[in-house]
């Protein structure tokens, strides 16, 4: 066994450092990355001129130019032309969950798989409520499949490019466009007809069937009051009003006569007669009325389409897991104030919150109300890091589907022939959906998901200080000391569960970037091909099913299913089953030792 150096030792402090800060989740993955990057620059196991040269890694590059094309995509109208039928689909779990698992799992293939699911899930939510079937049952089939959809082709998730640039690094040829196809599309395969046969029979039912239209009963969270003749208050404008009485009120419409303001201007004096409707706790509304003088209004009969009069419509959002909002309050934020946007109620886990919302902190899968203009709420869903559930927040393609499908499809033929490199060739695929005006300038680095790509340009530099300083050779090594128990099928099978395990609790490009050197080693160790490994690291990386945090998608389902944190294993754990059983054999064949 080779002994451990002070180098080794302090990659290893830096990695499990990391893996912790990763599992807590209290701070972005991107940010724990480039900490761990100085970290082992200051220490020195890291070059100084190398520190950042994870960013010109092909794989980042490679990521940045899908993602745009994916925009491109989109503006064109593609996806929306093939989800068009969904909505014909039957009333049958078993048919719902096939199609819209199937398709996402395509989709997933070639274009981001957060994106993909994003386009999506709307359409599952509303196949939901029309036939009486939990979200969960919908929902969580689909997260799953945007991920096994990512290990049928080069381009479908970061792992996958990750891997054929280490490949390419230590073996001097890259993976192909399709190497990935055989071991991916027979694992898709299966645990696609695992989940729409018997799969979805294991997913709580924790929202309701027969669930309303919405997240959220009108009823539950909003109020009418009137201005009375006798209020002292009546005359003075709102901003007076909420300044003298500090009140913990949000007043989402003024209505007087005939006449309709919603999100009304502060400064708007009210005048006895007129009706306020307002969201706020119980007891701050008892608060307010006692102050005020105000009067509840008597047989008040508030519905959605009142509350999104003019151009004011209500929006239902999802916290991504990489929202800047995570972790910070209403009250920090103050979207009425950056934005002109009223937040009126926080759903998390398919329950609403009923304290008051300025002391609401935010968490990842929480799903929020959002009522203002199309434009402000497109603005603030974006800055908070979240994307919306409803049709309307969906852009209308542009209709120049041909035009966007030739210029991907002959990029991947390119790509798939070796004629030019993929990072290259998607680049300028990229490139020509911008000038031809399918990606708008403004829209350019909209697309990129930019923690992933700090995520992979800090982190990738740490992984080869783990190769370099022979870590990797040591955990390989110590693996291999019991080579005469374990055959190199079980070390194949070994490593595939670590992965799984790992991509389970963290980001599943960190996971691929770590398992690498160490799945190398081990063949190297052993004398055979290190294809098989890097195939399981793959596969690994992209089956991330045992918790809601290892993987965007996850995280994403979470709040409109109502799904807990607990509740993932109980289809993951069996599905992840199945692909060990079925990934191991079809690597073996594919990719032989």
């Amino acid at each position: 066994m080779i002994p451990i150096t002070l180098n080794q030792l302090i990659v290893f402090g830096i990695l499990f450092f990391s893996l912790v800060l990763f599992i807590n989740g209290r701070f972005r993955y991107d940010v724990v990355a480039l900490l761990g990057l100085c970290i082992a620059t200051i220490l020195g196991v890291v070059p100084w001129n190398q520190a950042f040269y994870g960013f010109a890694n092909p794989a980042v590059i490679t990521v940045a130019a899908v993602l745009i094309i994916s925009r491109g995509l989109l503006n064109a109208g593609v996806v929306e032309l093939l989800t068009g039928f969904l909505y014909k689909a039957g009333n049958r779990p078993t048919f719902q969950v096939s199609v819209l698992t199937g398709l996402v799992i395509t989709f997933s293939a070639f274009m981001n798989n957060v994106g993909a699911l994003a386009l999506l899930m709307p359409v599952g939510l509303k196949m939901a409520r029309k036939s009486l079937v939990p979200a969960s049952i919908l929902l969580l089939p689909l997260a799953f499949g945007s991920q096994l959809g990512g290990m049928i082709t080069l381009i479908g998730t970061p792992p996958n490019l990750i891997i054929s640039a280490f490949r390419q690094e230590h073996l001097g040829q890259p993976y192909g466009m399709f190497d990935f196809s055989p071991v991916g599309i027979g694992v898709s395969l299966v645990a696609f007809l695992f989940m729409a046969i018997i799969g979805w029979r294991l997913i709580p039912k924790r929202t309701p069937p027969g669930s309303r239209d919405d997240f959220f009963n009108i009823h539950d969270y909003i109020t009418e009051i009137r201005v009375t003749e006798e209020s002292k208050y009546a005359g003075k404008s709102l901003r007076e009003i909420v300044k003298a009485t500090n009140a913990k009120v949000t007043i989402v419409q003024l209505i007087r006569g005939g006449f309709s303001r919603p999100v009304p201007y502060m400064y708007e004096r009210i005048k006895s007669g007129d009706i306020l409707i307002v969201q706020s706790a119980l007891e701050d509304l008892k608060a307010f009325l006692n102050t005020t003088g105000f009067i509840l209004e008597e047989h008040a009969d508030i519905n959605r389409e009142l509350i999104e009069s003019g151009d004011t419509i209500l929006m239902e959002a999802t916290i991504k897991l990489d929202s800047p909002a995570i972790g910070s309050t209403v009250k920090d934020i103050d979207l009425r104030a950056g934005f002109g946007v009223n937040l009126l109620a926080v759903s998390r886990q398919g329950v609403i919150l009923r304290q008051r919302l300025n002391e609401i902190m935010f968490q990842a899968g929480d799903v929020l109300l959002l009522q203002g203009t199309d434009g402000t709420l497109r603005e603030a869903i974006k800055v908070l890091g979240c994307f919306p559930l409803a049709e309307r927040g969906l852009k209308i393609g542009s209709g120049r589907i041909i035009e966007a499908v030739g210029i991907f499809a002959i990029a991947i033929i390119i790509a798939a022939m070796g004629l030019v490199p993929v990072q290259i060739i998607f680049t300028i695929a990229a490139l020509i959906m911008v000038m031809v005006s399918l990606v708008p300038v403004r829209e350019i680095y909209e697309s990129i998901d930019w923690p992933v790509i700090i995520l992979l340009g800090a982190f990738i530099p740490v992984g080869q200080a783990m190769e370099d300083t022979g870590g990797a050779e040591l955990i390989a090594s110590t693996l291999l000391s019991f080579k005469f128990l374990l055959t190199p099928v079980t070390l194949l099978v070994i490593l595939l569960i670590v992965t799984m395990f790992l991509s389970a609790l963290i980001n599943n490009a960190a996971t691929a970037v770590l398992m690498a050197p160490i799945s190398y080693n081990i063949a190297t160790g052993l004398a055979v091909s290190p294809d098989p490994f890097l195939m399981a690291i793959v596969v690994g990386a992209s089956s991330s099913f045992l918790t809601p945090v290892g993987h965007q998608s996850n995280a994403l389902v979470m709040g409109p299913s109502g799904l807990r944190f607990g509740d993932y294993w109980k289809l993951g754990l069996p599905l992840e089953i199945v692909i060990v059983i079925v990934t191991i054999p079809l690597i073996l064949y594919f990719w032989p030792m």
